[in-house]
């Protein structure tokens, strides 16, 4: 079978970069929306310079001109939309509904796949304020989708390990900590930890796939869920030592919130449902839906092999 051909909206982003790439070594056209708005940001504009020497075609197109975005829209089959919606960076999900109007436009889409790629959202509708705005917003752009009709796949990619593993799961850090650490709770909740790399093989491999056509597919890799006990533990084995462990309750981390801006509400609550509900693993998923099953020829990223570059 023919390979689609992908563009990829929010290419130079966290994990559009990595999406982009895993597309280009998977073999399809790929194509990189260059919006004029990136103005004088060197760094963006040497990524997409970098993306075209490795073969990726770069289309201009901008959301404040709808007809550019239809013209993008046409030139491919599929279309990977990966806007930020952490609220530290930017926030742009709600962008996509005009990506959803070109697509519906343009009419020649086989399959969208939104900016997505955590917790599943529509299992979210507890969410706590007001980290849930993330969960409507995706909501309100899977509805728009869906009612246009438009052939979709949604990635549930559960926590990026550069934001979750590499720091022990410690919040306002990126690196694991020496000394010590604090558990959410007993630290025995099961949680999903996935390389950013993988996130995008997998995604890509789900594209052209008949059994992830309108479907949500979980990347939930079976050594990669874990505890975050489990985590630490292979952390001090890396390093051989034990860390001075501290406990917070659910309710002191809740309070932990007053006085927070709104971003770091917004994480605390997700860390919330992650660490202490266990909402990444308080469901099953079926064989046709998770990831390592579906390509069991991938060879995913251990926590442990991951972890030895902070050593």
């Amino acid at each position: 079978m023919e390979k689609s051909k992908v563009l990829v909206v929010g290419g130079t982003g966290y994990i559009g970069k990595r999406i982009v790439k895993a597309s280009l070594s998977q073999g399809h056209q790929t194509y990189v929306l260059k919006r004029p708005e990136i103005g004088l940001d060197i760094d963006k504009l040497q990524l997409l310079l970098s993306f075209k020497k490795q073969g990726a075609h770069l289309v201009e197109a901008s959301f404040s001109d709808f007809r550019s975005l239809v013209d993008a829209v046409k030139l491919v089959d599929v279309v990977i939309c990966t806007m930020s919606g952490v609220h530290f960076r930017s926030h742009n999900l709600l962008l996509q509904l005009k990506l959803v109007e070109a697509i519906k436009e343009a009419g020649n889409i086989k399959r969208f796949l939104p900016s997505e790629f955590g917790m599943d959202p529509a299992l979210m509708g507890h969410a706590l304020e007001p980290g849930r705005v993330t969960f409507d917003e995706k909501m309100e752009v899977r509805k728009a989708i869906e009612n246009a009709e438009i052939p979709f796949t949604y990635v549930s990619a559960n926590c990026f390990a550069g934001y979750f593993a590499g720091n022990l799961s410690q919040m306002g850090t990126l690196t694991p900590p020496r000394e010590k650490i604090h558990l959410y709770g007993d630290g025995n909740t099961k949680v999903v930890y996935v390389d950013e790399d993988d996130v995008a093989t997998y995604t890509i491999k789900a594209i052209d796939d008949p059994r992830t056509l309108n479907k949500t597919i979980y990347i939930r890799p079976p050594e990669n869920i874990l505890s975050q006990r489990e985590l630490v533990e292979k952390w001090e084995n890396l390093v051989g030592k034990k860390l001075e462990k501290s406990s917070i309750s659910g309710h002191d981390f809740l309070e932990s919130m007053k006085g927070m801006d709104y971003a770091h509400q917004v994480g605390v609550g997700h860390f919330y449902h992650i660490f202490y509900e266990g909402c990444l693993t308080n469901f099953e998923v079926g064989e046709d839906e998770e990831a390592s099953k579906l390509y069991p020829e991938v060879e995913y990223t251990r926590m442990d092999d991951y972890l030895k570059i902070y050593v």
